[in-house]
C-alpha cells in the first residue's frame, strides 16, 4: 500500500504537492478519468457495472508548521498548521524543503523559574538550520516556507511507526481499493486541507454528490501507560474504528450499524470510536448539496498529531477489508 513512501513524503495542509504527484503516478493505470480540481483535490473515477455512485475519501495533508519569521541571528519563528501540541514537538528534527532543521527551546538552566512553570507555547520555540545570520538563513529558507517533521517509516513489531499516518493511512488503503475491480460507479478522492477546517472535502463533495460516501482516516487512540480503560478513545489492535458521532457529523444509525454488523458478520476486527470530539471529512461532505449519506472508518493511531505516531496492521487491514465491503454491498443499508 505504499504506507512507507506516503509517509515519508512531506505535504503539509496547503502544500500536498509531492503527495499527490505520488499518489496520481499509483493510481492511473487503474482509473478511467483521472485530474486535480482548483482546490488541489485529486480526483480519481472508475466506472462499475451498477449505474450508482460512491465515493471513498481520504487526505494527503498532514499536520506541521510554516516559516513566519527569520531573526537577526538566523534562527526560524514559525506557526502551526493543524493542531499540534507545543509540549510534543521541542527538539524534534524537521525539514524545510530539503533544508533539515531542529525545534528548539531556550536552555532549562538559562529559564527563570517561572519559564519553567509554564507550558510550552509556540511563541517559545525557534527552528535552528544552523545558519549564524538572517542573510545566510535567507539563502536557504524563505517566509511561508512549509516545515514538515522528519520521522523515518519503520515496523515495531506488529505495528508501524510515521509521521502523518493521518492520514497517509487512509490515501495507501484507497490506493489499494482501486486496484479492486468495482461493482458501482466509484470516485476515489484524495483531498486536501482536511487539518485547516476540512476545506478540500467541501469543494470536492459540492461538484461530486454520490449516492453515498465513505470517508477512511488515522484517528486518535488513547489506550497507553496511564489513561484508565473508560478514557480509551480506540485500542491499538481492536480493529477498524466506526464512528456514530463527532463535533462535525452525526452518522446516520443505519450507515454505522450497518458496518459494525458487517464486520462482525465478515469476521472483520471492528470497535466503535467512543467519544464524539474530533471531526474529519464527513463533517463537510454530509452537508453538501441536499445532503450525501455519509460515514468514517478509522485507523487508531496513537500519538496522533505528534512528530510520530503508531498503527496497527492488523487494524489497517481490517479497515481495508471493510471499506472493501462497502464498496460491493453498500445498499443493503438501505433495506
Amino acid at each position: 500500500m505504499y504506507l512507507k513512501e506516503l509517509c515519508e513524503t512531506d505535504g503539509v495542509s496547503g502544500n500536498e504537492g509531492a503527495v499527490r504527484a505520488f499518489i496520481e503516478d499509483k493510481i492511473r493505470p487503474y482509473a478511467d478519468e483521472i485530474y486535480t480540481d482548483n482546490m488541489g483535490n485529486l480526483i480519481a473515477f472508475k466506472k462499475g457495472r451498477i449505474p450508482k455512485t460512491i465515493m471513498l475519501s481520504a487526505h494527503m495533508d498532514e499536520v506541521g508548521f510554516i516559516v513566519s519569521r527569520i531573526t537577526d541571528d538566523g534562527y526560524l519563528k514559525f506557526k502551526t498548521v493543524g493542531g499540534i501540541d507545543p509540549r510534543v514537538v521541542v527538539s524534534k528534527r524537521v525539514r524545510i524543503g530539503s533544508v533539515p532543521g531542529i525545534i528548539a527551546l531556550k536552555a532549562v538552566h538559562l529559564q527563570k523559574p517561572e519559564e519553567k512553570e509554564t507550558a510550552v507555547q509556540i511563541s517559545s520555540l525557534f527552528i535552528d538550520i544552523g545558519a549564524s545570520s538572517k542573510e545566510e538563513a535567507e539563502k536557504k529558507v524563505s517566509i511561508g516556507d512549509y516545515v514538515s517533521f522528519a520521522t523515518s517509516y519503520a515496523e515495531v513489531g506488529d505495528k508501524v511507526k510515521a509521521k502523518a499516518l493521518d492520514d497517509r493511512v487512509g490515501c495507501g488503503i484507497l490506493i489499494d481499493l482501486i486496484m479492486r475491480e468495482n461493482i458501482y460507479d466509484t470516485y476515489y478522492v484524495f483531498g486536501v486541507q482536511e487539518e485547516v477546517g476540512l476545506r478540500g472535502a467541501a469543494v470536492y463533495a459540492h461538484n461530486l454528490k454520490p449516492d453515498a460516501a465513505l470517508v477512511l482516516e488515522g484517528t486518535t487512540c488513547s489506550d497507553v501507560y496511564g489513561a484508565k480503560e473508560h478514557e480509551y478513545v480506540t485500542v491499538c489492535g481492536g480493529g477498524a474504528a466506526v464512528s456514530f458521532a463527532d463535533r462535525t457529523t452525526i452518522v446516520k444509525r443505519s450507515f454505522h450499524r450497518w458496518l459494525y454488523d458487517t464486520a462482525l458478520k465478515n469476521n472483520i476486527r471492528v470497535q466503535y470510536k467512543r467519544t464524539t470530539m474530533g471531526g474529519n471529512d464527513a463533517g463537510a461532505i454530509h452537508r453538501a448539496k441536499d445532503g450525501i449519506l455519509t460515514a468514517s472508518l478509522s485507523v487508531p493511531c496513537r500519538y496522533i498529531h505528534s512528530p510520530v505516531s503508531v498503527a496497527a496492521v492488523s487494524d489497517i487491514k481490517a479497515v481495508y477489508e471493510l471499506a472493501a465491503l462497502f464498496t460491493e454491498r453498500w445498499e443493503e443499508m438501505l433495506r
